[in-house]
């Protein structure tokens, strides 16, 4: 079994918002495999699919980013969990609106959510998905720009890119990382910009 988790915050203030990228790649492979309702708890909520050979769990935390990490330890505890197994999907403001960088393990880069899951595993190696959603024009205004819903002349890209998201998922599900990282890393940006 594959667990495929999005992170972002719950609730309506910050469904459309450039946190929550990774919820937006969630609802269109849900979208596309026909998942149906999995496990729910006060921690996350899940939809359940199968494609690639293997059944995938699509998990939504419902803490806060800052706290995503509660999410995995409450699934560990009911579920068990090998990192192996696991894909973490995340906005990034360091890579450009349109693009995608898959890799097997590293640092946080600063992204709270990731230090959240990090400090619950224990370990920085879990292959985690970023979604590039633009930089802040300063970084001063970095917590502000990803609370912000996309501009309507963004929304294209957008959707290129979350489409984008997903194949990449399920090239992850069906072949591994290194063989989602050969297809995806190198295209995204060729890809969008043609879509």
């Amino acid at each position: 079994m594959r667990l495929v988790l999005g992170l972002g915050n719950p609730g309506g203030r910050f469904a459309r918002t450039r946190h929550n990228v990774a919820w937006r790649v969630l609802e269109t492979l849900a979208e596309r495999h026909g998942a149906t309702q999995g496990e729910e708890c006060v921690e996350y909520g899940t939809r359940r699919t199968r494609f690639g050979g293997d059944d995938v769990e699509l998990m939504a935390p419902r803490t806060f980013m800052n706290a995503s990490g509660d999410a995995v330890t409450q699934w560990r505890l009911r579920r068990g969990l090998d990192p192996a197994g696991l894909l973490v999907v995340t906005d990034d403001v360091y890579l450009p609106l349109g693009a995608l960088r898959l890799r097997p393990g590293g640092s946080s880069g600063g992204h709270r959510g990731l230090e959240s899951l990090e400090a619950a595993l224990g370990s920085r190696q879990y292959a985690r998905l970023r979604v590039g959603v633009g930089a802040a024009a300063e970084s001063a205004a970095l917590r502000e720009h990803v609370l912000e819903e996309f501009a309507p002349e963004e929304l294209p890209v957008l959707e290129s890119t979350v489409r984008l998201a997903a194949d990449a998922v399920e090239c992850w599900v069906a072949r591994g990382t290194l063989a989602a990282m050969n297809q995806f890393n190198r295209r995204v940006r060729k890809e969008v910009s043609e879509s």
